[in-house]
Formats: structure tokens, sequence, C-alpha cells
């Protein structure tokens, strides 16, 4: 029982010496340090779960005061990237903290106690504690504090370019349902110019004055009106579904068109400035992992009590050991290796997007172009149009032409107007994405 004491009383002792130092040195960074405020965690951001609709109805109500901004800003904030975005943010805060750390990794202790009790049992004793503390390389806080700041621009830079691809799809959207919406017009139109038409045509058949073949050739073109009619209106439907998916909103601004931005060239995109800051931060966390290849030095304090053999006198001492790391090829190469594996990646990625962009860019400016002139040119042809369905209604009323003359007429005449409303959203359309080749928000 004598013994037993002996061997443990001290050993309490050493322990609590070597945890009160413990707490001096990691209490240290909690006084120093800047507060860190992690970000909220991902549950708080996940998009609402969607109302499915029974009945399946695609409709949109127009809202004169709803701004096609606050649509953008809805539809970002329920984009489903937003969850990653938010996880790095606690990487974010996980390398700050690192950066502002009193020491570059994370301190031990090691207890020791050793007797004869087993052996000669002369009652030698020793009971020793050791505090390991890792010493900062040279510029390695620094590179840590430039990975933590590339860290966070690279983040931000990631918020800008959702900002952006997410206003390139709702832009798609929104457009998609004006084209559809003027198809489903004109085929609306056509339906009802047919219908009357048959009407016409069989008012005059059962008159005697037309042939039979006349009124089943006006029936099929109105079937035919009656199938572009029924595929319209679906892809309509389809549209707006997709808009539906994209916002969760049944409300469709009344007014989205934009104005052509002064800009160039996508130089100040912020999908291409994401590219830029990935790039930085791979160049910075190489530069940082040319320095942590080497390992820590180690600083060890060690407070040691002994005790003679035959002898109940106690000796206590304190001790300072300094652990030097020799350099390890294979350690080395290998962190080495997978820095400039990140530097080779990004740099890759940023040539891809670079021709993507351009080729996007060229693509936007041409079509915008062309397209402004096809709308000079089919608006002529369609003036033409019109006037050449008023003569033709005139003689097929009058007589003096036949109905098959008509319908070629009208057919003329429908493709033009088809092709004038189409062109007049499709110059807007190209606006809008010359906008965003170019990176800006609507």
């Amino acid at each position: 029982m004598l013994i037993n004491n002996l061997c443990f009383i001290p050993v309490r002792f050493i322990i609590q010496r070597c945890i009160a130092l413990v707490i001096f040195f990691l209490a240290a960074p909690l006084v120093l340090a800047e507060p860190f405020i992690l970000p909220e965690p991902l549950s708080s951001i996940a998009p609402p779960p969607l109302q499915h609709d029974a009945d399946h109805i695609d409709t949109l109500q127009v809202n004169a005061s709803l701004k096609f901004h606050d649509v953008l800003e809805k539809t970002i904030a329920r984009n489903p990237l937003q969850a990653a975005l938010v996880s790095r943010d606690f990487m974010v805060s996980a390398r700050q903290l690192g950066a502002h750390a009193m020491l570059p990794s994370t301190p031990a202790v090691n207890v020791l106690h050793q007797n004869d009790a087993l052996s000669s049992g002369r009652g030698e004793r020793e009971w020793q504690a050791e505090l390991e503390l890792p010493i900062w390389l040279p510029s390695q806080r620094n590179n840590r504090l430039k990975v933590a700041d590339a860290t966070q621009s690279n983040v931000a830079a990631s918020r800008e370019s959702l900002r952006l691809q997410v206003a390139g799809m709702l832009r798609e959207a929104v457009w998609d349902i004006a084209f559809n919406e003027n198809n489903n017009a004109l085929t609306t139109n056509k339906l009802a110019f047919a219908n009357k038409l048959q009407l016409d045509v069989e008012k005059r058949y059962h008159a005697g004055e037309m042939a039979k073949t006349d009124a089943m050739l006006a029936q099929q073109e109105t079937l035919r009106a009656e199938k572009e009619q029924l595929l319209a209106e679906a892809e309509l439907m389809h549209a707006r579904h997709r808009y539906f998916l994209l916002t969760g909103l049944r409300e469709f601004p009344a007014n989205f068109t934009e104005q052509q931005s002064v800009l160039e060239d996508y130089s100040q995109s912020s999908i291409w400035l994401e590219a830029q800051s990935k790039l930085g931060l791979a160049e910075t966390e190489r530069t940082l992992a040319q320095v942590e290849s080497h390992e820590n030095l180690q600083l060890l304090l060690n407070m040691r009590r002994s005790q003679g053999a035959f002898d109940n006198t106690t000796n206590d001492s304190v001790g300072l050991k300094v652990r030097i790391p020799f350099d390890g090829e294979s350690r080395a190469a290998s962190i080495k290796a997978l820095a400039e594996m990140h530097v080779g990646t990004a740099l890759s990625e940023q040539e891809l997007l670079r021709n993507s962009l351009a080729a996007m860019m060229h693509e936007a400016e041409h079509n915008l172009n062309v397209s402004r002139v096809e709308l000079k040119i089919v608006s002529k042809y369609y003036e033409i149009a019109k006037d050449s369905a008023r003569l033709a209604q005139k003689a097929f009323q009058l007589g003096e032409t036949d109905l098959v003359s008509l319908l070629r007429v009208q057919a003329q005449t429908y493709e033009a107007e088809r092709a004038f409303t189409t062109r007049q959203i499709q110059v807007q359309w190209d606006i809008a994405r010359y906008n965003q080749a170019v990176g800006v928000l609507p």
C-alpha cells in the first residue's frame, strides 16, 4: 500500500503541472487570434420542397409589379448549388483559424513512470512529463494567411459566377416562354381562320357554288391547323413548367427585355473571374506546399521527479529538448506533386473556359447582327404578304381564284408573319445572350 502511494501521488502532481502548461499554450490562441464565426449549417439554406399540381395545369400569372431582377434573386436563392457554397464557407473558416493559431499544429503531452518494483525492488522511482510544442517554419504562417484569403476570394467569386449562370438559365427560360407563346398565338389565329374558311366553303358547297373536293380540302386544312395548335400549346406548357421548376414561381414578369451592354468582351464576366481566382488559389497553395513539405521542429519541455534506490529523498528537475526532423524526399515529393496537379488542373480549366467564352462571345455578337438584318428583311416580306393575302381573299370571294390558290397565299402569309414575329423575339433574345456572354446581370 505504501509503495502504491509513492508511485501514484507524485504522478498526479506532475500531470497537474503539465496540464497547466498545456492550458496556457492552448488558451493563448483564443486570446490573441481574431474571432471567427462559423457559417450557418447546410440545412438552413435547403430549398423548399416543390408543390406538385395534381391537375398539371401549367399556367403563369403575369405580374406587372414583378421585376425581372426580383425573379433572378428568388431563383438564385433556391439554386441547389447554394449548399455547396455554404460548405466551402466552413473551409474558409478552418483555414483562417489555422493561419491565426499560435501553433502550426496540435501540441502533445507525454507522461512516463518507471520503477523497479517488478525487478530488483530497491525502491528506485522516476516520473517524467513532457510537453511537445511544434515551431512555425519560416514564412509558414504568412503563406497560410495568403491561402486563407485566396480561399475566401475564390468562394466569393464562385458566388458571383453562380449568379451569372443562374441568370443565363433564367434568360433562356423566359425567352423560351415568349417564343412558344408567340407560336401558340400564331397557330390559334391560323386555326380560327381555318374554321372560318371551312364554314364559308361548306356554305358555298351546299349552295352549289363549290365542289365537294373544296369542302374536303378546307376540312383537311382545319385539321392540320388544329394539330399545329395542339403541339404549340403543349410546347408552351413545357416551357412554363421548366420556368416553374427553375424559379418556383407561378408568376411571370411583364417586362424582361434588356438593353444591349456597352461591354465588348468577357473580361469582366464573373465566370471568367472565378477561373482566374481558382488559378490564383492553386498557385498560393503550391507556395504553401513548398514550405510545408518540410516537417516542423518540435520543442519539448519536460519535468522529472526521481527517487534513488533505498532513498526516500526525491529530486525534481526541468529539461528542454529540440527535435529537428530530416527532410524526407518521399513525403515532400507527394505534397509538391499534389499541389502541382491542382495548378495544372486550374490552368487547363481556365484555357478550356477561355475557348468556350470566346466562342460564346463570337456567336452572341454575330447572331445579334444577323437577327437585326433578318428582321428588316422579313418585315418587308410580311408587308407584301399581307397585301397579297388581302387581294387573294377578295379574289376568292369574287370567284376569280380557286381555293388551292387562296390556301397557298394564306400559307405564305402565315409563314411571313411567323418569321416576322419570331425574329422580333429573336433580336431581344440575342441581346440577352450577348449580355450573358459579357457577364452582365439583368
